[in-house]
């Protein structure tokens, strides 16, 4: 199992409903709201490592109102 921690800074006005989308795609398991540099904390887990990528690419980055995205995947043990 692959755990990775997605931090999304949002465009003005945008948390709320991007936050409403993180947490129905397919792999996040939880979903915060946070101050500070990034706007939302997601935690996605995946059976391989080549399933983040998709993630990302085609679910996350594509949410209108996501303006970048900084991935931080952890490593097994």
């Amino acid at each position: 199992m692959i755990k990775a921690y997605v931090l999304v800074v949002t465009n003005p006005g945008a948390t709320r409903a991007v936050y409403t989308a993180l947490q129905k795609i397919k792999g996040v398991v939880e979903c915060h709201q946070v101050m500070g540099p990034y706007d939302i904390v997601a935690e996605i887990k995946v059976e391989d490592l080549s399933d983040v990528p998709p993630i990302l690419g085609e679910h996350i980055r594509t949410i209108a109102g996501v303006e970048s995205t900084t991935s931080l995947v952890t490593f097994p043990g």
